[in-house]
């Protein structure tokens, strides 16, 4: 196994800054990982090597010529399928889109190719990313590098999987209610959902417009923030986008201290329901920083209760809507019936064939939401429970300059375990959906292995709207601790793919 592919991004980078490597090197060493060793992950749905040792050639031409693009410059990187690539398929890892290349780059992707870095490839998800464990894929679950019998999260596992298996140092994701932070958490590694607006979202292909966020997935929280850096900033074409800057994330993690911090844990999510093993991962996150000096209170957030009840109305609602565009006429996939083939009777096979159970099932639940006599009696009431969310929200950071939080319920489940229980599925997601809601960042950074099974566990970071630098800051300090104690990022502890071949 080649030394480059344990090592992070910021090691990365620096190496190819100072020319010890090119990024030639770099690119052919995690793809060559990757290709031997994507059929036990899936995590990418397809891999790009002529496009990115093309792209890692002109990186390093362009610094031989003493143009560094960006911090990451030559740092290779994988890409969520929902982002929108012209020199690869994008199928939101469903059916209905199988073989689509589109004519135009996201926002995200544009920004990744212009910082430098060369993309390995379009990583695995949950179709239209609705799912939390990568089962909903038509194309087959992601597996966890921890353990090839459980999942690696959803909808971004096939992400996490990646940045977790080695076989690529950084990915973006997306995150709606928790699809970077829960597989970030259950595969020990760092996953960031910035504030609403601080990513663009043209070309992301859309779930929920007013939740969808883009964010990092990497090894270490200063990855995090040199990628954030890279795909930030305000976009004209995203109606939605932050007109002004939340600074640099990278700086930020630099000036991260003890001093003076005060911190909330969140009465409703930090008891009842909870694995134990992750529970008590959290208590000692909590003590280790006591033990810095930092205060640590409780803070009340009485509408939690009702967050995933009102995100379950909203995202399918939203769903729904946005996915009226795949109509068998303008792209996709189109299946013609037997006998008169009107457009009603093409359209309604098409979706049939192309869209999956989860899919189905959330968009049968939207427009029922939305339907005339039960709008004001479930969407509108589910709008009126975020609105609480958010006002709960700034009482709490009124009090503690953050939350800390379980990114997660339990550590990951095995593959098919849940994936037939709708319900048991959606209450993956009870921590970090209110971040989604209300539209602040969210992080979660690993804190450990529950003692029960020796998996992952993480600790999600909340902070206020634009505050992305404190939470970055915070995120970085929970990080030392655990690395002084660990002696390295937890990821280097995972067990290699290669004693799983059997």
């Amino acid at each position: 196994m080649s030394e480059l592919i344990t090592k992070s991004a910021c090691e990365l980078a620096g190496l190819i800054e100072s020319k010890e490597i090119s990024s030639v090197e770099a690119t052919e060493a995690f793809f060559d990982r990757s290709e031997s060793l994507n059929h036990l992950t899936l995590s990418y749905l397809h891999l790009n090597r002529e496009s990115a040792l093309a792209a890692a050639q002109a990186a390093d031409s362009d610094l031989a010529a003493g143009k560094r693009h960006s911090a990451l410059h030559g740092v290779p990187i994988a890409v969520k399928d929902n982002l929108t690539t012209t020199d690869a398929p994008t199928t939101a890892g469903s059916k209905i889109l199988e073989g689509w290349v589109p004519q135009y780059d996201s926002t995200v992707v544009k920004r990744i190719r212009a910082a430098g870095l060369p993309i390995l490839g379009k990583t695995n998800m949950d179709e239209f990313a609705m799912g939390s464990s990568t089962e909903y894929s038509a194309y087959g679950p992601s597996r966890n590098p921890w353990d090839l019998d459980r999942i690696p999260g959803g909808s971004g596992g096939g992400s996490s999987s990646a940045v977790s298996g080695h076989l690529a140092p950084l990915a973006v994701g997306s995150d709606t209610g928790g699809s970077i932070r829960f597989p970030a958490a259950v595969t020990g590694s760092v996953g960031a959902k910035p504030t609403y607006g601080a990513v663009s979202r043209y070309g992301l292909i859309a779930l929920a417009s007013s939740l969808d966020q883009v964010g990092p997935v990497t090894n270490t929280v200063l990855d995090a923030a040199l990628l954030q850096d890279v795909i930030a900033g305000y976009d004209p074409h995203d109606s939605t986008s932050l007109p002004d800057s939340l600074g640099s994330m990278a700086e930020a993690v630099k000036t991260a201290q003890f001093k003076g911090l005060k911190v909330g844990v969140v009465k409703q999510l930090s008891s009842d329901g909870f694995q134990a093993g992750v529970k008590k991962c959290f208590d000692d996150t909590i003590a280790k920083l006591t033990a810095e000096g930092v205060e640590v209170v409780e803070v009340d957030c009485p509408s939690f209760e009702y967050s995933v009840a009102a995100y379950y109305l909203i995202l399918p609602a939203e769903a729904s809507s946005n996915l009226a565009r795949f109509d068998s006429v303008r792209f996709g996939l189109r299946v013609a019936p037997e006998g008169n083939p009107t457009i009603e009777r093409v359209m309604a096979a098409t979706r049939e064939a192309g869209f999956g159970p989860e899919v189905k099932r959330r968009i049968i639940l939207g427009t029922y939401a939305l339907s005339s006599g039960y709008y004001d009696a479930y969407y509108g009431s589910a709008q009126k429970v975020r609105t609480l969310i958010q006002q709960d929200l700034e009482k709490a950071f009124s009090q503690v300059d953050v939350l800390l939080t379980p990114t997660a319920p339990t550590t990951a489940f095995k593959i098919g375990e849940k994936v037939n229980d709708p319900l048991a599925m959606y209450l993956n997601d009870i921590a970090t959906i209110p971040a989604n809601l209300a539209g602040i960042p969210g992080m979660s950074v690993p804190n450990g292995l529950a003692e029960e099974d020796g998996l992952p566990s993480g600790v999600q970071i909340l902070a206020p709207a634009r505050e992305d630098a404190r939470m970055y800051q915070v995120a970085s300090l929970i990080e030392a601790l655990y690395v002084a104690q660990w002696g390295a990022p937890l990821i280097a502890q995972a067990p290699g793919l290669e004693a799983n071949r059997g």
